[in-house]
């Protein structure tokens, strides 16, 4: 090769990288404000990335499980916290200048009776009524929290028909998704989130349902994941479901649907404490599959949700079927969205039971928007 010409081939590629190298190092939003993008080989550091990351636009804590009351009566439950940055007149020096949102929801499903429980807070940060620190985990609004000590995590929501005081204590190490925590959400490597799991939490404390107090014990699953840019112009919604698998295994699977309602990106990650070598596995779009088996309209909104599943992640199967139905969360007055999330059942090819988790449908009614 002459020198000329790998002199323009240096220069071309040179210019490649700069380009790529910009396009994850900030996305700019409406009033110039940049965001960092999510980029892949970052190291994820523990407690460190626990906590807030409030320079990019979105993030979530979010914690789902089943617990059982004393007499034995399975509940489902979900709490989340949300943080987004709007990244509008972040110069104005007023001390209401709203530079950081946060949201939360609390829900809990009572086969019992039927009914969804639900509860939402929003609020800004600041004057010590919202915070979320950085650091570790610590995150509230007003009475409601989420914080760390340690392998310990406490969850104190107190809601208007529900209340949950809840205790979670770390059995297993991080359980990271994608690649080493680096989360591709479709084809485009821009659409990413850096997200990590902590499967099979020890779980103990109380509820409180219309006035009446439970002490529960029972298993959760913790996701905290933040981004900039999680989902493209492709993409109207996604399919997830966290579950924690008995002897120890969790499974963490989702897809990303396009507008006429098909795959448009998908992945897994499985621990498998038996498998010889790395328990951890992932898994790339065509080697997970997403096929619905039974939906459920809901009364209220008309909306259809498909709330049994069969999943195929690598040949191995799993048909997911619900506490019950009804477990649509309307949080249209908060963050914009309405989806159904419900505890679920977790059966294999034989329908033997291996496990119980979390599913959550999004993008039905109308797509998502952060």
């Amino acid at each position: 090769m002459s020198a000329p010409a790998f002199r323009r081939i240096a220069i071309a590629t040179a210019a490649s990288c700069a380009a790529l190298a910009t396009a994850f190092s900030t996305d700019t939003g409406e009033d110039g404000v940049e965001y960092p993008q999510v980029q892949p080989g970052h190291v994820l550091e523990f407690p460190r990335d626990e906590g807030a990351h409030p320079r990019f636009r979105t993030e979530w804590w979010y914690v789902t499980g089943w617990l059982e009351t004393e007499s034995g009566e399975p509940l489902g439950f979900q709490i989340t916290f949300f943080r987004s940055r709007p990244g509008l007149h972040e110069n104005n020096p007023s001390r209401f200048a709203a530079r950081q949102l946060l949201f939360a929801h609390a829900a809990l499903s009572d086969p019992r009776s039927g009914e969804l429980l639900r509860d939402e807070k929003a609020a800004r940060e600041g004057f010590g009524l919202a915070a979320a620190k950085q650091g570790s985990v610590d995150v509230h609004i007003d009475d409601w929290s989420l914080r760390q000590d340690g392998d310990r995590y406490r969850a104190v929501i107190v809601g208007r028909d529900l209340s949950l005081d809840l205790e979670f204590v770390r059995t297993q190490p991080p359980l990271l998704q994608g690649d080493d925590g680096f989360s591709r959400k479709g084809p485009d490597v821009l659409s990413a989130s850096y997200y990590y799991s902590l499967p099979h939490l020890q779980t103990h404390g109380r509820v409180v349902i219309h006035g009446q107090e439970r002490e529960v014990a029972g298993a959760s699953w913790f996701d905290h994941e933040w981004s900039t840019s999680i989902m493209d112009k492709e993409a109207a919604g996604w399919d997830w479901v966290g579950l924690n698998l008995d002897g120890g295994g969790a499974l963490m699977a989702f897809r990303m649907r396009d507008h006429e309602g098909g795959k448009h990106w998908a992945a897994a990650t499985l621990r498998d404490p038996t498998a010889t070598g790395s328990p951890r596995r992932t898994f790339p779009p065509e080697e997970v599959e997403w096929t619905p088996l039974r939906s459920w309209r809901s009364p209220r909104t008309g909306v259809s949700y498909p709330v049994a599943w069969r999943i195929s992640v690598a040949g191995r199967q799993f048909t997911l079927e619900p506490l019950m139905d009804d477990q649509e969360n309307d949080a249209r007055g908060s963050t914009g969205t309405l989806y159904w999330e419900g505890a679920v059942r977790a059966y294999d090819e034989r329908g033997a039971a291996v496990g119980r988790g979390y599913l959550e449908l999004t993008g039905y009614g109308s797509r998502i928007r952060f």
